[in-house]
């Protein structure tokens, strides 16, 4: 593999998580949201039960590699309204942002009505609050900025893609995380590898070059989706300007645990750690069937972003 058209590297001990690490039964684990918390890697899993529906269960390590994941989940759908009709069916797909001492996740709720992007606050991760259903139905893949910009939150997320049809990343503000305007498109599927629809994958990370994003691009080919990653800049004073957005896929599936599983041929991450060493470590959901984790240089990353194209 050529490190500039392919910067991340795979661990050679892939998955690091499957349902056999998982202490009570269930069909996958992967989707994992990703942080650092008192000195230790924190992972919020998706984990599959055997009926089908999604709940989140907390996982810690020391070296980023091995964790130990506790007996029981963490956050499971809500009972109580307003939640409850739209958590129903499960939770989804978690994201970890710090904002001060507090840890949002923006999270998939699913139920009879369709997906929801939900956002709910921790700060010890044992308490959890729920704050709001930020969209409307048919909205995913919400990832919130680690800070505000121009006195609001900010926050991407994708509107549509549902039933076959195509899927853009829209940018949206906030005054207090609940009430949620100024919504615009941020980046659309285009001819190529991410032609049928876009979603951001991981929080942004503040780099000198700009706020740097991961996102995944969907084709839809004879033998069905491929789920593969891209990388963008986005300008650090005005998000909604693209400074820099590599013009072909980072990662995409190649080991068998990627290319076969539930749902074959998909990348998806959902959360990543920077290190002070200038890597990152990102964890990403492999055939929507096991967890993998993946290194890349932050630098690679930003130069993909500047390769003409």
């Amino acid at each position: 593999m050529h490190r500039h058209l392919y910067p991340f590297e795979r661990f050679p001990r892939n998955p690091i998580l499957t349902r056999e690490d998982i202490p009570y039964p269930c069909n996958a684990v992967f989707n994992a949201a990703a942080c650092r918390y008192e000195g230790q890697y924190v992972l919020l899993l998706r984990v599959e039960d055997l009926k089908g529906h999604s709940h989140f269960t907390l996982a810690r390590s020391m070296d980023g590699i091995h964790f130990e994941v506790d007996p029981e989940p963490w956050i499971t759908p809500a009972t109580d309204p307003p939640f409850e009709i739209y958590e129903r069916y499960g939770v989804e797909d978690p994201r970890i942002t710090r904002i001060g001492d507090d840890y949002y996740i923006t999270y998939t709720a699913y139920g009879p009505h369709g997906p929801r992007v939900a956002i709910g606050v921790t700060r010890d991760f044992r308490g959890f609050k729920r704050i709001c259903l930020a969209t409307e139905v048919d909205n995913k893949d919400a990832v919130l900025f680690p800070e505000k910009i121009d006195g609001r939150y900010v926050l991407i997320n994708r509107p549509g893609g549902m039933g076959g049809t195509r899927g853009s990343i829209w940018i949206s503000y906030s005054p207090d995380l609940i009430y949620w305007g100024r919504s615009r498109v941020l980046f659309s599927p285009g001819p190529g590898w991410g032609n049928h629809k876009l979603g951001a994958s991981t929080p942004p990370v503040k780099t000198d070059e700009g706020w740097l994003v991961l996102y995944h691009g969907i084709r839809e080919t004879a033998g069905g989706r491929l789920y593969r990653i891209g990388v963008m800049l986005l300008d650090l004073k005005n998000p909604e300007l693209i400074v820099g957005v590599c013009p072909h896929f980072i990662f995409g599936p190649e080991e068998p645990y990627e290319r076969t599983g539930d749902v074959p041929n998909v990348v998806f991450p959902c959360g990543w750690v920077a290190e002070p060493d200038g890597t990152v470590k990102v964890y990403y959901g492999a055939a929507d069937t096991c967890i993998g984790l993946a290194e890349a240089h932050l630098a690679d990353l930003i130069s993909a972003c500047r390769r003409e194209g």
